[in-house]
């Protein structure tokens, strides 16, 4: 789906608040994305600085922007065209299990659970090392950047 569509060709965010590198596997229902970690990031100085950590607000973040990366991959070709970018408007039953580090390559598999009156219904789950750090579910919906 899209195969030659770059990361910042479908959502609006870029450095140093883009928190996917490259989409590896996508269809109608779910899309896997991924991120290398860079070990020089600023919140490592201060987050845990004897043993950095990311936060985990930032792994969601992965998390959301790979699911607004499903949904304008579904809208692509939508006639007429969507009017706005996706956005989160709920997040359900976060769990934590493992942490991110610096230099960790991470995986984010996003799956379509329904819609529903333009509001998108996504579970999330953000592995790293092959082991399951972070699930959630959230939804999204389209908002206007003017």
């Amino acid at each position: 789906m899209h195969k030659n569509l770059k990361v910042t060709d479908l959502i609006p965010h870029r450095p140093p608040f883009l928190w996917v590198d490259s989409i590896l596997e996508s269809d109608t229902t779910s899309i896997l994305t991924e991120k290398k970690i860079p070990e020089d990031l600023d919140v490592f100085k201060g987050h845990y600085p004897q043993h950095p950590i990311l936060p985990g607000v930032l792994l969601c973040e992965a998390l959301f922007q790979t699911g607004a990366l499903l949904i304008s991959l579904l809208m692509k070709d939508a006639v007429p065209p969507p009017l706005g970018v996706p956005v989160i408007t709920r997040v359900e039953n976060a769990k934590f299990k493992r942490p991110v580090g610096p230099g960790d390559i991470i995986q984010m598999q996003v799956t379509l659970k329904e819609t529903f009156s333009g509001v998108w219904f996504l579970k999330g789950i953000l592995r790293v090392k092959e082991k399951v750090a972070v699930r959630t579910n959230f939804c999204c919906t389209l908002a206007s950047m003017s």
